[in-house]
């Protein structure tokens, strides 16, 4: 081959037919009166965000093809698997066409993904179908982040821009009747299988809406289960349940994450069958594990700000339809009160949560709570009412390297002078770390037997003394 030199110095090889310019005239080059920057040149990214970044387009292209080529008259004739079946179908064809770009598992991958994307709810799906997941943590369309068994790691599935995340927001929220967009940018809702969901979009949400998913998993968490889990004994159990079948008015205490609503289904296995439950919350979550459960939930306002139906209107509305216990899934605000009143006026047994770090700041936050319902109450006035009303609170704590544990089950034994007298029957003491980072340590009793014990054998619940015995408790 022949090469030629061109005008900028560098080797060309001579083409046929081309014509090669060799003498060209050399324009002189300007001398810079400044320094001379090196322009900043992007890398590539990395080969594997150019194979995902490749494999988003292609599933984006292939949805569209197959959406602009259904029938909406035929469409409505069809029933959801033969639907799924015709997609399905149009799918592999149309991945046939690229053979040459495509393995039989990246077919596969691209059909399924293609169904999630037309009947689900797209890349969420992949992550829903993992039993082990407990969470789903979306910081904007490339960043996911998944909870298994107390560890946080980033997970590979991503959005395809900003429009597709907030597309599957829209459509979550759509199906339970609320609404998501800029000028209402916050919103509480909650999947088919029961899961938490919770979403904030853009401008609030700086770097790209943000969505957290609190799994709960098909079938509600046993108290065996949290037996074997470490994260209670036998003997705790066996009291908390004593307490819910005596009907105590129990409170769960702890954190975001801790566990409070999973423990709140367990306990409820213990409420008598038949007995009715009325069930109060934001976005239900609750699986009340009894027959004769009513479940109510709140509505926000519409886009005209009316409409709207609070914890508190619900509340009061339940003391209407003769319930027996009533369970509000989380106090936040003024329902405290309404809450306290209920619990004090026949309606004994009931059970709700409170975000709170140790049972005595639970009963502070009652207190503060209870002040946002409108009305000047002395606090030795609500601090009498907390006492008289509240017989066990029960905090829950998601400690480090991800275990849950039950670190207190505290009774309330009323008044002294103007604070409220509390005694800890369990307690989890924590010794330290393993190797792994993930907490360590035991459960005790502390050797006092509770004044609600004679309310338990009252009614005819066998409590075996022998359980409050001073000692380090085995799981």
């Amino acid at each position: 081959m022949a090469w030629l030199r061109g005008t900028n110095g560098k080797q060309h090889p001579a083409v046929a037919g081309q014509t090669v310019v060799l003498d060209a005239p050399v324009e002189p080059v300007p001398i810079p009166t400044e320094p001379v920057t090196s322009p900043v040149v992007e890398s590539d990214p990395p080969p594997e965000e150019q194979a995902a970044d490749w494999f988003l387009t292609l599933k984006r292209e292939l949805h569209q093809q197959i959406v602009g080529k259904l029938n909406p008259g035929v469409l409505r004739s069809m029933k959801e698997d033969e639907l799924k079946e015709e997609v399905r179908r149009q799918t592999e064809a149309l991945c046939q066409e690229r053979a040459e770009l495509l393995n039989a598992t990246e077919r596969e991958r691209l059909v399924v993904e293609v169904l999630d994307e037309t009947f689900g709810l797209g890349p969420l799906e992949q992550l829903l179908r993992d039993p082990d997941i407990s969470d789903i943590l979306i910081n904007g369309p490339r960043s996911i982040y998944i909870e298994k068994r107390g560890r946080l790691t980033k997970s590979p599935v991503v959005f395809s821009d900003e429009r597709h995340l907030v597309q599957v927001v829209q459509r979550i929220v759509g199906k339970v009747g609320r609404r998501i967009d800029e000028t209402n940018p916050l919103c509480d809702a909650r999947l088919m299988d029961g899961s938490r969901f919770n979403a904030v979009l853009s401008p609030i949400a700086l770097d790209g809406a943000s969505v957290s998913i609190r799994r709960f998993g098909n079938k509600p968490l046993m108290a065996e289960t949290l037996i074997a889990n470490k994260s209670i004994t036998k003997e705790m159990l066996q009291f908390l349940s004593a307490c819910v079948q005596a009907r105590v008015n129990i409170i769960i205490s702890g954190g975001t994450g801790s566990g409070k609503t999973t423990l709140l289904n367990a306990l409820s296995r213990y409420i008598p069958a038949d007995e009715r439950v009325v069930t109060i919350e934001d976005a239900a979550e609750l699986r009340l594990q009894q027959p004769h459960v009513v479940r109510l939930e709140t509505r926000p306002a519409n886009i005209e700000g009316h409409g709207e139906i609070t914890t508190r209107d619900l509340v009061k509305n339940a003391l209407r339809m003769r319930p027996e216990r009533i369970i509000v899934g989380e106090c936040r605000s003024g329902e405290a009160l309404d809450m306290l009143q209920a619990m004090n006026t026949g309606h004994d047994g009931s059970m709700t949560t409170i975000h709170a770090n140790t049972p005595r700041d639970a009963v502070s936050r009652l207190e503060m709570m209870v002040g946002m319902a409108g009305f000047e109450l002395p606090i030795w006035v609500i601090r009498k009412q907390v006492s008289s009303t509240i017989n066990v609170i029960v905090q829950a704590a998601r400690l480090i390297g991800g275990p849950r544990k039950i670190t207190r089950i505290t009774e309330i034994t009323g008044m002294e002078g103007d604070v409220v007298s509390m005694q800890d029957i369990f307690e989890f003491k924590q010794t330290g770390l393993d190797e792994n980072r993930v907490a360590q340590g035991h459960f005790v009793c502390h050797g006092i037997r509770p004044v609600i014990l004679e309310k338990l054998q009252a009614c005819g619940i066998p409590v075996p003394v022998e359980i409050f015995e001073r000692r380090v408790m085995q799981v």
